[in-house]
């Protein structure tokens, strides 16, 4: 039986990852990929120590520092996780299982994708799913949000400061955000809200280019010329696999307090995957560690004959 297992390796696992071994607990990683969300971000100007630094390169950073403790991964997908005598035991794909005294969750998020042609092909080439963190890198350049949602006019909000300009493209007919935001956007000079509309086909050459779009009730398309195109219409939870243990919160987050805990003794959770507001590369990180010391806290007081 592991001390702990951590499920992810994004930089909330990773993170983990590093300070577990630094307490010499007997450590397993199960992921499906390494990075997560960070992987997809073009340039990342707001992590401490780098002014720049390309989201891949950050994550090589990650995974070395992480090779460097010799930490085992197994490259699993995780179907179920439950709670047996002295802890967990972790299912996977292909029939594989594994025991532990504790678990950090932190598999993030993962965004609800188009699914349209040219989409994945320009994902960190003008598709971006991070306003927060991508927004500064489309500075003078034409810009589309996809979603009319809070998020959606949160992302224009934020690129209207800095971009010649946005369109907002909506299937809806109406904005759905709060009233605040879509006051804000809807007095732009420099924004067209596009409603009833759908996104068809991203398009470029080596970065994207533009956006063909389509009236739901005309059928009339329309090709925009953008740089940038921000795919705002929501990030879903990993958490299928933990659903019938924790109670989710509405948006199938994992609530934890301050401590990463999650009211069940021995089971942590951090980064996306939880109810802490502010999803950023450094929160992630920050909780990981603060999960992995919890996990051996709790380890070192567990009864001698369980240890």
């Amino acid at each position: 039986m592991h001390d702990l297992i951590i499920l992810g390796a994004g930089p909330a696992g990773m993170t983990a990852g590093v300070y577990a071994a630094r307490k010499q607990l007997d450590t397993l990683i199960i992921t499906k990929d390494i990075g997560g969300q960070t992987t997809w971000s073009s340039e990342i100007e707001n992590y401490l120590g780098y002014t720049y630094i390309t989201g891949p390169e950050l994550v090589q950073k990650f995974e070395d520092h992480l090779r460097y403790f010799n930490l085992r991964l197994e490259f699993a997908e995780v179907k179920r996780l439950s709670k047996i005598d002295g802890g967990f035991l972790v299912e996977c794909d292909e029939m594989r299982h594994f025991e532990t005294r504790t678990v950090v969750v932190a598999t993030g998020k993962s965004p609800r994708m188009l699914n349209i042609p040219g989409e994945r092909y320009f994902r960190g080439k003008g598709v971006s799913y991070c306003s927060t963190c991508d927004a500064p890198l489309f500075a003078g350049m034409d810009v589309a949000v996809i979603g009319g949602g809070n998020s959606g006019l949160d992302a224009a909000i934020q690129l209207m400061k800095i971009t010649p300009k946005v369109y907002i493209i909506e299937q809806e007919p109406k904005l759905r955000a709060d009233e605040v935001l879509k006051e804000k956007v809807q007095n732009a000079h420099d924004v067209e809200i596009l409603l009833n509309t759908r996104p068809v086909v991203v398009f470029g050459d080596v970065m994207v280019t533009g956006l063909t779009v389509e009236n739901i009730e005309t059928g009339e398309k329309r090709d925009i010329k953008v740089r940038g195109i921000f795919v705002e219409i929501g990030l879903e939870p990993n958490t299928e696999f933990i659903k019938d243990m924790v109670r989710l919160n509405r948006y199938g987050e994992i609530p934890v307090n301050c401590a990463t805990e999650t009211g069940i003794p021995g089971l942590f959770a951090a980064g996306d995957v939880t109810d802490v507001p502010e999803k950023q590369i450094i929160i992630a990180a920050g909780d990981g560690a603060k999960a992995a010391l919890g996990a051996y806290s709790y380890i070192v007081r567990l009864p001698s004959e369980v240890t």
